[in-house]
């Protein structure tokens, strides 16, 4: 039986470190977020796509979406915009963020997998490389232990029920593995990918076309594997 898949691709934010709405930046010749949007179709009956108000009566996004929506003050607010326009017939929800345009099909695939095999959530994880210390008032407290760390990434598949539940209340957080961790659900990590880079500034444009030459030449940085410093949310294992 297959099951129900919806996306909900978040594009809601100014893009005050780029300089610009970075969803909307060119990328061989397309927007960031058409890259996003076609990732996400590999495995969603229906895309929502979340982004700010003012771009809402443009059609040129509504190509690659099934559903848009305007976000709200914070990507958590953004991402209740979209799971309000989710069908309660869905039984899985992936979230990915605009500005990864690079997340492969296979990693979506991967996530979505996870959760039909019983997980709660799925979320993509790369190997921390750096020495990670927890610092407060200019000082060193303690030094975590890499081996237990991954930098976290988008696209995160969850049952659709819980993201309803761990939404409830409007709470705040940087990614949603950290609503469903509070409220005791089971997340798993996959292997993430190193080309699955978060757009965050303007020079990170030309590392997104590097990528795509390579890609283009046969040389694909494979999961987990170190291609400068990953991005995204510091998870601990255990």
């Amino acid at each position: 039986m297959t099951v129900e898949t919806w996306a909900i691709v978040v594009a809601g934010g100014e893009g005050r470190r780029f300089g610009a709405p970075k969803q909307f930046a060119p990328l061989r010749g397309r927007p960031v977020l058409a890259w996003a949007l076609e990732g996400a179709r590999a495995v969603a009956d229906g895309i929502v796509l979340v982004v700010p108000e003012a771009a809402i009566g443009d059609g040129s996004w509504l190509t690659g979406a099934d559903v848009v929506v305007a976000g709200g003050a914070t990507r958590a607010a953004s991402v209740r915009a979209g799971l309000a326009a989710v069908p309660a017939t869905a039984e899985i929800v992936v979230v990915h963020d605009a500005a990864r345009p690079l997340a492969s099909a296979a990693l979506f695939r991967a996530v979505v997998e996870a959760v039909e095999s019983g997980a709660d959530g799925a979320i993509p994880g790369v190997a921390v490389s750096d020495t990670i210390k927890r610092v407060a008032g200019g000082r060193v407290v303690e030094t975590l232990e890499r081996s237990e760390l991954v930098a976290v990434q988008t696209p995160q598949a969850f049952r659709a029920t819980l993201l309803r539940s761990a939404h409830d209340g409007d709470p705040d957080a940087t990614d949603d593995a950290g609503l469903l961790e509070l409220i005791g659900a089971h997340v798993a990590v996959v292997a993430g990918e190193a080309t699955n880079v978060k757009l965050t500034g303007a020079g990170d444009l030309a590392l997104l076309e590097s990528f795509l030459d390579a890609t283009a030449a046969g040389v694909v940085a494979g999961p987990t594997s170190g291609v400068g410093a990953p991005r995204g949310r510091a998870a601990v294992l255990e």
